[in-house]
């Protein structure tokens, strides 16, 4: 049933990236962010109580809060480099490099969680690793942004990596949705302390209710996919897992072309088709 999860994690996290990048257009995407995590936080906290999981809060033990709150500031920061860097990039750039954390939940699994390594595997991640780097079109970028949004989506990658290894420890004792709902508490907090220091709350006023529409839509799916991915994420080893949810770069890809209009070169679908190979070959 996890490989069930993991499949609608990808899908709800697909199409995140796209209604995202339509709902951080002429607005700063620190607030963006900040914004669409609150309604990821409300969403998941709704589900906590009709699942009746805020039974556990008092149960929780110390470790399980402190990799929640760990995970969770890994997720705000990956969020915060990942939405900067689709303001400043294409969608079809930056999910590609932003899915590469793959690589390095992986390796951390097996590091951290003692979860087996295979010759197969070793042959995905290269896979992985090769197809990412083709879809990278550096001399594509705009002259006016030049190359910053590759630094924030590496950046993104490496923060989202370490968010699913912190996570999958933070929710072994807990209910996944309940672990979600905390995790979604410290991003919050996170993401208006940046949107408060920067001083851009100035700007929320100004937010159109096209891009608000867009940024509650967007803030929903990401409540799903988080709500299907941690219970995956429970039940399954994090080394499958994270690939599967990866995979939500095809749902990226097709609605950013069929959108926002952006198309790929034949270097980039052909690194497209040799990360999916990679990642389904990992179901095996």
């Amino acid at each position: 049933m996890w490989i069930v999860y993991a499949f609608a994690s990808a899908f709800f996290a697909g199409i995140t990236a796209v209604l995202s990048k339509i709902g951080i257009n002429n607005i700063n995407s620190n607030l963006a962010t900040a914004v669409r995590t609150a309604v990821v936080l409300i969403f998941s906290w709704i589900i906590v109580f009709i699942a009746g999981s805020q039974n556990e809060l008092a149960q929780i033990e110390a470790k399980t809060v402190v990799f929640l709150i760990l995970s969770g500031a890994a997720t705000g920061a990956s969020w915060l480099c990942y939405f900067k860097a689709l303001q400043l990039g294409d969608v079809n750039k930056v999910a590609p490099i932003d899915k590469s954390s793959t690589i390095l939940s992986m390796l951390l699994a097996f590091i951290f969680l003692n979860e087996k390594i295979s010759f197969l595997k070793v042959i995905c991640i290269i896979m992985i690793g090769a197809g990412t780097y083709m879809m990278i079109e550096r001399k594509e970028a705009s002259v006016t942004n030049g190359s910053s949004w590759l630094i924030w989506a590496f950046l993104s990658a490496f923060f989202a990596a370490l968010t699913s290894i912190l996570g999958k420890i933070g929710i072994s004792e807990i209910d996944s949705n309940l672990g979600t709902a905390i995790r979604t508490i410290v991003v919050l907090i996170m993401s208006w302390l940046v949107v408060l220091a920067e001083k851009s709350r100035i700007e929320f006023k100004s937010i159109s209710k096209k891009n608000m529409f867009y940024l509650i839509i967007s803030g929903i799916a990401t409540g799903l996919s988080w709500l299907a991915y941690y219970k995956a994420l429970q039940d399954g080893p994090a080394s499958i897992v994270v690939p599967i949810d990866k995979l939500s770069i095809l749902v990226t890809i097709f609605f950013s072309c069929v959108i926002l209009k952006e198309r790929m070169t034949k270097k980039s679908l052909c690194g497209l088709i040799l990360l999916t190979a990679g990642t389904l070959l990992l179901l095996v």
